[in-house]
């Protein structure tokens, strides 16, 4: 089946919100909603037909990333994994220090919502939490981590790639820093697994979280690497499933489309990053000669389809409204938080000018972007800008 059949009507550039899924998913998917449609914890042939098709993708899901299937935990999707591993290290740590004050946390200012609201959840528990700054592009300190950790530190958690920006964590090197102390190391993928590689072995991370409608699978799926031998305190309770560790009857049809999608990314996945890159550069360049403009994050260690910009006094909301009425999709950040009017909690960690951190764009290039989409944002951009400027400046 040709992948091209599902390319987006205008100009997409939001692929790190979602992803159209790909044909070739949707095909694996359907059988699993009509004939093979039995429990995957069912002894009976229905159900083994399941229990296979689901034991076949989570061995998928685990190339991806190097693991073991045993060590891959299938979960609704990111948020419930960056949860998962936040609990259960605090709880585990809880159990073995008799109680949850005794335990601490560290992660960073520029961490998903995902990762911050459940370690602020905890603090309001009891449970200590630091928060470390990062620089201006984006990078926590690996040493501030060092001087971060106590006795009772239980977990660190650093993503593995900003959301917004781009920009790659250290995670490999804090890893190394947590073994040392015996702490426990999660790392946020959802943005990295599939497009670029991760190993988890190599990166030496106890947990790993993921999710596959940004790989071109379906939404409502996602998945937990728990490095084997690590405790992990179960997030959900009910049934067996997933050894145990997240009791609830399987998405078998999401969990297959998760297995296809990792299939397909795991084939394509440096032929497409080697194509994106040039792009996000041409954009990223094109964009940071606008008048009144800079470019946010590491200006190399970064993602192959993510350029963050802002621009000077204007505001996001009436640029994207702007560029949509152009047939141009963008986004101002996470599309977690799209309704709030606030400069993201990521650009205000980089401590941008106030001229410059309420106009941030996030552009984001996937498999359907070509160099004619880049160069229709490039000749609309400063075409739409001017007027909400000289709106923005007569209301001064």
């Amino acid at each position: 089946m040709d992948a091209r059949a599902s390319r987006p009507s205008g100009i997409y550039l939001d692929y790190a919100a979602t992803t159209p899924v790909d044909p070739r998913v949707v095909a694996a998917m359907a059988p699993y909603f009509t004939d093979r449609f039995g429990n995957a914890g069912s002894v009976h042939q229905f159900g083994q037909a399941a229990r296979g098709a689901v034991d076949e993708a989570r061995g998928a899901v685990a190339g991806l990333i190097g693991a073991q299937p045993r060590e891959v935990i299938f979960t609704s999707g990111a948020t419930e994994a960056n949860n998962a591993a936040i609990f259960g290290a605090a709880r585990a740590g809880a159990a073995h220090a008799r109680q949850m004050p005794d335990s601490h946390i560290i992660t960073a200012a520029t961490e998903h919502h995902a990762v911050l609201e459940p370690c602020r959840w905890l603090e309001t528990r009891g449970v200590q939490l630091t928060v470390l700054p990062v620089d201006g592009q984006g990078v926590v300190d690996p040493d501030a981590v060092r001087r971060a950790i106590r006795s009772e530190t239980v977990l660190i958690s650093i993503m593995h790639s900003n959301n917004e920006i781009g920009t790659f964590g250290p995670v490999a090197e804090v890893a190394g820093i947590a073994r040392e102390h015996g702490v426990l190391m999660h790392t946020d993928a959802t943005q990295s697994a599939g497009i670029v590689p991760v190993d988890v072995k190599a990166l030496g991370a106890d947990l790993l979280s993921l999710s596959a409608h940004k790989r071109y699978g379906p939404k409502g799926i996602g998945a937990l690497y728990v490095r084997s031998g690590v405790r992990l305190e179960p997030f959900l309770h009910g049934g067996s499933q997933e050894r145990g560790r997240r009791g609830a009857t399987e998405n078998v049809a999401a969990i297959v489309g998760f297995g296809e999608a990792a299939r397909i990314a795991q084939g394509g996945m440096a032929e497409e990053a080697a194509r994106l890159a040039p792009l996000r550069d041409r954009l990223a360049s094109g964009l940071a000669a606008v008048e009144g403009s800079r470019v946010n994050g590491h200006p190399s260690n970064r993602l192959p389809g993510t350029v963050n910009v802002s621009f000077a006094d204007t505001d996001s909301e009436s640029l994207l409204l702007a560029l949509d009425l152009e047939g141009i999709a963008a986004s101002s950040g996470s599309a977690c938080t799209s309704g709030s009017l606030e400069p993201s909690h990521v650009i205000a960690a980089l401590s941008l000018p106030a001229a410059y951190a309420a106009g941030t764009l996030r552009f984001s290039l996937g498999r359907w972007t070509t160099a004619d989409d880049i160069d229709a944002v490039l000749d609309v951009l400063p075409r739409v800008l001017a007027p909400i400027r000289r709106a923005a400046s007569a209301h001064r």
